[in-house]
């Protein structure tokens, strides 16, 4: 008899007792694919260990660190699914080395966090968070001094025009907005948008939206000098990952109102600690990493990294791999023409 291809979710995809949890995480494409086991963890933990993820083949992942100690005593994985796109806390060399695939979900994420950008654009615009202040704090004579910022003809600044920046430009065209965009990896830029160098974008945006992944060249790269680039009436956007800007380079920008305001959903560190001034701004827009978290993105981003699961699990290469350079590591290769061979069996 075969064995089963043994997969895990990391426990924090499971509700805990007394909360709503995820809903449909798309575990059903699992229970339905054929010669598959699955699970959670047994438990949380900031970083996965190899105990945990010992006798597993895949492992779905939404947060904890793997790292080059985690693979080095398996012998039995061959994947690992993000939930998400980010993988910065994942070790994607020490994935090449032990003949592990990195799968990831741009399909799952896309229009939940371009969706969040816009959230961010429309709220900070109409300065949404001030005028509630003032409805519900008896300010209701002063709205006067609160005069929003109309999009028409304005300028978005896209830091990346990727996945999710391609998609903002969708969302954002009835606006009739003038768009431009940084992304040295771009040699294309969607229709009607115009690529531009860093300090072009930030000299001229009404409005910057972060869309770029967190690597070694963009930690920090929203810096003190970048910020003082901006237009005072300029705000900032990230939804991507939180050390690409220097936070408190911009606690600094909004206590001076050197610029407008600002929407943030990431922060370095996370959580961001109770005590950080951030907290005490009435120009910034906070969410705890979550504004693009809905049902949709949950289950559209299950089923495309438990997709990449299944893929493997029947020899096939899958659609999202980070790291193709797995594809000529020995190990991955016999392990994959093995499990391709037991799928024709099936």
């Amino acid at each position: 008899m075969t064995a089963p291809f043994r997969v895990g979710l990391t426990r924090d995809l499971r509700p805990e007792p007394g909360h709503a949890g995820w809903g449909d995480t798309g575990t059903s494409v699992l229970d339905e694919a054929p010669g598959i086991n699955w699970d959670f963890l047994p438990e949380r933990t900031r970083e996965l260990t190899a105990d945990l993820l010992a006798g597993l083949d895949g492992v779905a992942v939404l947060g904890g660190r793997v790292t080059a100690d985690t693979l080095a005593p398996l012998d039995r994985l061959m994947v690992i699914a993000r939930y998400g796109v980010g993988y910065d806390t994942i070790d994607v060399e020490a994935c090449t080395r032990a003949g592990v695939a990195l799968t990831i979900t741009p399909d799952g994420i896309r229009r939940p966090m371009s969706t969040a950008i816009l959230t961010f654009l429309l709220a900070l615009s109409g300065r949404l968070l001030q005028k509630d202040h003032l409805t519900r704090t008896g300010g209701w004579t002063r709205k006067i001094d609160y005069m929003g910022t109309g999009l028409t003809g304005r300028t978005l600044g896209l830091i990346g025009v990727g996945n999710i920046g391609r998609d903002v430009c969708s969302l954002v065209a009835p606006h009739e907005m003038r768009i431009i965009a940084f992304d040295p990896y771009a040699s294309t830029a969607p229709d009607g948008v115009e690529l531009v160098d860093l300090d072009t974008l930030l000299a001229q945006s009404d409005f910057v939206a972060i869309c770029c992944a967190l690597t070694p060249e963009t930690h920090h790269l929203i810096d003190a000098h970048r910020l003082g680039q901006m237009k005072p009436t300029a705000y900032l956007i990230n939804t991507a990952r939180g050390p690409i800007v220097d936070q408190a380079a911009l606690t600094t920008a909004l206590q001076s109102n050197a610029i407008a305001g600002a929407g943030l959903d990431v922060f370095d560190p996370e959580p961001i600690d109770p005590a950080d001034p951030l907290l005490a701004l009435d120009n910034v827009i906070l969410t705890p990493h979550a504004l693009g978290w809905t049902d949709h993105w949950i289950t559209n981003t299950g089923h495309s990294a438990l997709g990449g699961i299944i893929d493997i699990s029947q020899g096939r290469i899958p659609t999202y791999l980070v790291n193709r350079e797995v594809l000529a590591n020995p190990r991955f290769q016999a392990r994959l023409a093995e499990l391709a061979a037991r799928s024709k069996n099936q």
